[in-house]
């Protein structure tokens, strides 16, 4: 795996675990900024045709 991959993959895994504690807290803004991170993150995995495990 790439640095860039790996660093894609290290984000995800960041952006998962701040959004399960956001969740967890009930801090709906603060969990909406995580999964837009999220969805980011899989955009430019999918145009730079990078295969993401999430």
């Amino acid at each position: 795996m790439g640095e860039f991959s790996s660093t894609i993959e290290n984000r995800l895994d960041q952006a998962y675990k701040n959004l399960h504690e956001a969740e967890s807290t009930g801090d709906q803004y603060l969990a909406d900024t995580f999964t837009a991170e999220i969805e980011d993150l899989h955009r430019l995995a999918t145009d730079n045709g990078v295969h993401i495990r999430h």
